[in-house]
């Protein structure tokens, strides 16, 4: 089967590889639609991702149609599928607490193990989650989208609350949309006045934050000196990480949906006399997953407006390089992996 192979940093190719053998017990074999870039492709390809071993085909949000079921499975041949990525161990504690996102030994599709940038995988049955009356691009969205749905869930904040989403990136739309859904008053800061204009005009959002030297004072403008209720933090930038804590009311909650590998230091008594929940956010669970499905199924998720590029398996070895660079007006980019 043909895929694209990240042999080393700057660097994709079209590859023959051999054909994904019978599934074992417990797991399916399906024939990848359409996969979404992430920015940890970029990242993967940029040569910047501290984890991951060369060669790697790349590739995690996944829609794909199941093609053959190996023994103890029930999902049927022809289903349409939303990919869950994370495989978990099922054994270690954070699995036994129903918690397989942040499980001990996780391993991420494209990341830690090859992914779906290719012709057909092999997958458990459980990470399978059907994809009915989803069109196969749709389908390809909802991982990205349910790392958002899970932050706000974890937030667990109630409706009418004010919520400032920091970073106007794919994830932070997905969050922002998410916290819209929830019932919040939502508010987007970014660095880039192109991507606050995106959300405000193509997505309905109000007049965002430009985080700027004067990000403090307008957010205090913004909410009559009291801070946002809720801050989602999805900028993978640790001095904005940082300074988010000075903007959360007192008795709110600040959210840290990206992660980075520096130190994320804070003022004690700042965050001590605001009684301020800090919660870390990561990956996604079936919960979230079902409740990004079901969104788009109503209408709630305005995925063509998401979908900024488009290309195919063979064509993102060109275009993939490019728009790693050319950011200008993208959001989202799905390749198209099975035949027109």
């Amino acid at each position: 089967m043909k895929a694209v192979l990240c042999p080393q940093p700057g660097r994709l190719e079209i590859v023959e590889r051999a054909s994904v053998p019978a599934p074992s017990a417990g797991w399916v074999r399906v024939a990848v639609s359409h996969v979404g870039i992430c920015g940890t492709d970029y990242h993967i390809f940029a040569g910047k991702h501290p984890f991951l071993e060369y060669p790697r085909v790349m590739g995690h949000e996944i829609s794909a149609t199941v093609l053959a079921n190996g023994p103890e499975t029930t999902i049927a041949p022809g289903t349409p599928v939303v990919v869950n990525p994370y495989l978990s161990c099922g054994a270690c504690v954070a699995c036994r607490r129903g918690k397989p996102n942040c499980c001990t030994a996780i391993k991420v599709l494209g990341v830690h193990t090859d992914g779906a940038f290719c012709e057909e995988i092999l997958i458990p049955e459980g990470n399978l989650y059907p994809a009915i009356d989803l069109t196969p691009e749709a389908a390809a969205t909802v991982e990205f989208l349910a790392i958002g749905a899970h932050a706000v869930r974890r937030a667990a904040a109630p409706s009418g609350n004010r919520a400032l989403v920091i970073g106007a990136g794919p994830i932070g739309l997905g969050t922002a949309i998410f916290s819209r859904i929830a019932g919040h008053a939502v508010t987007l800061m970014d660095t880039s006045a192109e991507r606050l204009a995106f959300a405000t005009d193509r997505l309905g959002f109000g007049p965002g934050i430009l985080a700027d030297a004067r990000s403090g004072e307008r957010v205090a403008e913004a909410t009559d000196d009291d801070g946002f209720d809720v801050v989602f933090d999805a900028t993978g930038h640790g001095g904005s990480m940082e300074a988010a804590f000075g903007h959360v009311a007192h008795g709110g909650t600040l959210v840290f949906v990206s992660v980075v590998k520096d130190d994320i230091r804070f003022s004690d008594p700042e965050f001590h006399k605001r009684e301020m929940t800090l919660i870390g956010s990561r990956n996604a669970t079936r919960e979230d997953f079902d409740h990004v499905v079901n969104a788009i199924r109503q209408g709630l998720v305005p995925v063509e407006t998401l979908i900024t590029h488009r290309t195919t398996m063979e064509a993102m070895v060109e275009d993939l390089p490019r728009w790693a660079n050319e950011k200008s007006g993208l959001v989202k980019a799905i390749v198209r992996i099975a035949a027109a």
